[in-house]
């Protein structure tokens, strides 16, 4: 298995319009071959950090995904997102491969 997670930080008032955003994703990225979950994670104590999990059966899967059209389509949405404070947000993207469970 491999999971890449994606966190940022927003300003605490903006927290909740993230979320709202995630509750409502297009879900393109479910039908890829490989994709197994998805998970918006938000930390206890920095009610502001939060982080995309993603889950996917191998690195090749989730290499596909990142490579394609679609992924590219949704990422320039996100950086035409109206709201230029959460346009301009950088994640940090790690990858891990599961090596035991």
């Amino acid at each position: 298995m491999y999971i890449v997670t994606s966190t940022v930080l927003v300003s605490p008032e903006k927290a909740d319009e993230v979320i709202d955003i995630y509750r409502n994703r297009s879900k393109r990225v479910d039908r890829n071959e490989g994709f197994l979950s998805f998970k918006l994670i938000q930390n206890v104590k920095k009610k502001n950090e939060l982080t995309v999990h993603m889950e996917w059966e191998s690195k090749d899967a989730y290499l596909n995904w990142a490579r394609s059209q679609e992924f590219k389509e949704i990422h320039d949405m996100e950086k035409n997102y109206p709201d230029q404070e959460l346009a301009g947000i950088i994640p940090t993207v790690r990858q891990y491969e599961v090596v035991a469970e």
